[in-house]
């Protein structure tokens, strides 16, 4: 479901006029699931429920995308994309904290009602962005849908993009499962608190790598950094295959942390680059996003057939050669796409 959204749901954000409110009735829709999961936790209300969930995610990830372009501009768009990937992984550590200690404290359904109180600063928020600074789309020049779809799924630099994209989560996404199975059937007394920190780490990476990437991104280029998170991400794939000691994989998972700011980063910074002018940012970001969902579709159903066949050591050397094939297609063929310093700059 969440795959089939990802292209209308960046259509949808591209011919809207108030890309804000789009935003709330996202962000109410995903409280309204929760509270339809907490009220009715019946077969047909809970596939609703996660259909009207996953609809609303694939708009909200665009339309977030489309508002930090509208209220800074291509100029300042990186060291932005870099604080929202920030504060989005401070978010992620506090909701899971928060929802952990009241599922604990009180019961499994209290979580869900938790998920739906948390929607109302969301929507404040929202509302307290002028809709003026929006609108203008200061130095986005996407006002004008002024290119066809059909061209837009022709540009070569956004299909070798979400092929890198696609490659990229074929190696990633199956990685921290398959190691947590693994870490399950050697330390079964640990697992559940070793699979915590697997995922905390990264987190903590990204709240203090990402603003970073953004600042490396706009001085350096976009390709320095995604070759970098391709060499991570090989890196991390041959490591798992050797490292047994569960300390050392939990410092493996600091990898996973650098690669996830850059490509919260770079992805949709590069969409805006090679979409600049067309008035098609977000279909462009829901052609990636579908990229990302097909290759993390198939990344645990190849990766779970290559451990059971031949074992696990070589299902995380196949994953590794997966990465590589990423990095080789962004060396090769994906050009920079930055522009360059006079382009960037921001009009007055």
């Amino acid at each position: 479901m969440a795959l089939a959204c990802q292209m209308p749901g960046g259509a949808l954000v591209d011919a809207v006029r108030s890309a804000r409110l789009v935003a709330m009735l996202a962000v109410a829709a995903i409280c309204l699931s929760a509270l339809a999961l907490a009220i009715w936790p019946s077969f047909l209300v809970v596939m609703a429920a996660r259909v009207l969930h996953a609809g609303a995610s694939c708009v909200l990830g665009p339309v977030i995308a489309a508002i930090s372009l509208g209220l800074v501009g291509h100029a300042a768009l990186g060291v932005r994309l870099g604080r929202n990937a920030r504060f989005a992984s401070i978010g992620n550590g506090f909701a899971a904290a928060a929802m952990g200690v009241c599922g604990y404290l009180v019961s499994n359904q209290a979580v869900f009602f938790l998920t739906a109180v948390l929607a109302a600063p969301a929507i404040w928020a929202l509302a307290r962005i002028r809709t003026g600074d929006v609108e203008r789309r200061r130095d986005t020049d996407i006002g004008a849908r002024t290119t066809t779809v059909r061209k837009v799924l022709g540009d070569r630099r956004l299909l070798v993009f979400a092929g890198c994209i696609l490659l990229f989560q074929l190696a990633n996404a199956a990685m921290l499962p398959l190691m947590g199975g693994i870490l399950t059937l050697r330390s079964s007394q640990w697992a559940s608190t070793l699979i915590g920190a697997c995922i905390v780490v990264p987190q903590l990476v990204v709240a203090g790598f990402a603003p970073w990437v953004g600042r490396v991104a706009d001085s350096w280029g976009r390709r320095p950094p995604l070759l970098f998170c391709f060499v991570a991400l090989a890196l991390r794939g041959v490591l798992f295959a050797f490292v047994s000691d569960p300390y050392l994989i939990v410092a493996v998972q600091v990898l996973d942390g650098v690669c996830a700011a850059v490509l919260g980063v770079t992805l949709p910074l590069v969409v805006a680059d090679i979409t600049r002018g067309t008035g098609r940012f977000n279909l462009g970001l829901g052609i990636v996003g579908s990229a990302v969902g097909i290759g993390a579709a198939l990344s645990t159903t190849l990766a779970g057939y290559a451990i059971d066949h031949f074992g696990s050591s070589v299902a995380f050397f196949s994953l590794a050669f997966i990465a590589a094939c990423g990095l080789a297609l962004v060396w090769l063929l994906l050009p920079e796409t930055r522009p360059d310093a006079e382009q960037s700059r921001p009009v007055a």
